[in-house]
């Protein structure tokens, strides 16, 4: 004769108790989201450079020191010449040039912007190129690389122990290693950089030529090595917004400069 206390629990109390389970486990997610959006800001230079120093050497493995790199660096020097105050103290932006196929640039945490020979490869002038830095100075400002690995990494350790799983910490990094070069933001952040990037453009030349140059190429390409268009929003749709924004704000539109000699050869 079996005991009522001792019965297995049935079907439906299983399901419940996996529904309060999972509402717990979402209501932690949802938490963590909100908190990352104000943590951010608290963050200082020095705190974000140094989690940039665990992030960066996988990357700086495959950069080469090189002409190209010192121009790229030197190009970025003029933008950040005309940043916005807050946005340069306690900075040290530079350009990491990783002499592969692949068409992207990544923000890494740590002021450093990742740029690869494919991209280069596919600019027909120093305006255009300029234009892709200063968007990605723009999530610098804005944040959004600190938010999307915030949020992965802080999800990957809730989660981690929820579950039980001692490795957390050291997943959770390489986890965050992994997905940086693959960040997608959302469609506000990429206005916002694109914005950002357009406003230093006009401060550097004076006008904006080059402004939609790149992203329009990028609408015609596809393939394996286009990582931009993986990690970035509709090109075209980029293109028809920069243009009104520029026509909104009569943005002066003058001349192209050429790339200069030490990137133009990578096009060769």
């Amino acid at each position: 004769m079996t005991s009522d206390r001792n019965a297995p629990p049935s079907n439906r109390q299983l399901l419940t108790l996996l529904g309060i389970f999972g509402g717990f486990i979402i209501l932690a997610l949802w938490l963590i989201w909100l908190a990352v959006d104000n943590i951010v800001w608290l963050i200082p230079p020095q705190v974000e450079q140094q989690l940039g120093a665990i992030i960066a050497p996988a990357y700086e493995k495959f950069a080469q020191p090189s002409p190209a790199q010192d121009t790229l660096n030197q190009m970025l020097d003029r933008l950040e010449n005309n940043l916005p105050a807050a946005n340069r103290q306690g900075r040290n932006y530079q350009v990491l040039y990783i002499p592969e196929k692949t068409i992207n640039a990544v923000a890494l945490p740590g002021d450093t912007i990742i740029i690869y020979a494919g991209l280069v490869a596919q600019a027909q002038s120093e305006n255009e190129l300029m234009m892709v830095m200063g968007h990605e100075l723009g999530h610098f400002a804005n944040r959004d690389h600190l938010r999307r690995l915030g949020r992965g990494i802080l999800v990957q350790i809730a989660l981690s122990s929820i579950l039980g799983d001692s490795g957390a910490l050291g997943g959770a990094v390489a986890s965050a290693i992994e997905s940086v070069s693959g960040a997608q933001y959302s469609q506000n952040q990429e206005r916002q950089a694109d914005d950002f990037g357009l406003i230093l453009l006009e401060k550097t030349y004076g006008q904006v030529a080059g402004a939609t140059d790149f992203f329009a190429r990028m609408a015609a390409k596809s393939g394996g090595e286009l990582a931009f268009l993986a990690s970035h929003p509709s090109p075209k749709n980029r293109v028809v917004r920069l243009q009104s924004l520029i026509e909104k704000r009569n943005l002066k539109i003058g001349k192209l400069k050429p790339l200069p000699p030490t990137l133009a050869q990578n096009k060769k």
